[in-house]
């Protein structure tokens, strides 16, 4: 037993009851936004890749791709959001509606669960904002190149990378396999880009459109 006049300190086990200090990370609420996020990058880089590759099937013209291409990240990033916004909104009504019924069959509201309510407008913000993030990347990738064939490797291989970024970064971010993250988006971006490209050119060699 320790003096009146000593000071006796405990060190708890590593197994004890005293939790250890350590920053403890809300991922529920993290991937409110990490969604929207990483869905908008994702959708910028296939959709603007796509648009690029699709026109480029029938048309070789660089600045009728380009204007193509920021007419998509326009209309892209605002579709992104006002979805994002509508979508999420609905969600929060239908949360906000159970935590009601709850709290008047005696369950009290708590300041936790209301940090944990969808953020619309923080979805929106975050949704267009990848994706012209993501679709700034074909886009830049077939700016300056004026052969068609090597601008159609460089928006492949930029988007592929680009992908490979978004995956990774949102694996990492959301704490879940990095590899089988990116794995599935690289092969979800090849096969709408083969679809649009496949499909475009099928349609142009029909005699549609010519």
């Amino acid at each position: 037993m320790a003096a009146p006049n000593q000071l006796q300190i405990v060190i708890p086990k590593e197994n004890g009851a005293v939790p250890k200090m350590e920053e403890e990370i809300d991922y529920f609420e993290r991937a409110q936004w990490l969604r929207a996020a990483v869905l908008g990058a994702n959708d910028g880089l296939v959709t603007i890749a796509s648009l690029i590759l699709g026109v480029g099937a029938l048309k070789h013209d660089a600045r009728a791709i380009i204007l193509t291409g920021f007419a998509g990240l326009f209309a892209g990033a605002c579709s992104m959001a006002i979805g994002e916004f509508v979508s999420v909104y609905t969600q929060l009504d239908i949360e906000k509606g159970q935590m009601k019924r709850e709290k008047g069959m005696g369950e009290d509201e708590s300041e936790k669960e209301k940090e944990r309510l969808p953020n619309p407008w923080q979805a929106a913000a975050a949704s267009a904002l990848a994706f012209s993030l993501g679709a700034v990347v074909p886009l830049l990738a077939a700016a300056f190149i004026t052969d068609h064939r090597v601008r159609v490797g460089v928006v492949v291989a930029a988007t592929t990378l680009g992908l490979l970024g978004f995956g990774g970064a949102g694996a990492v971010l959301g704490r879940t396999k990095v590899v089988r993250a990116c794995v599935r988006v690289v092969v979800g971006g090849w096969m709408a880009m083969a679809i649009t490209f496949g499909l475009t050119k099928l349609l142009g060699s029909s005699g549609f459109g010519m």
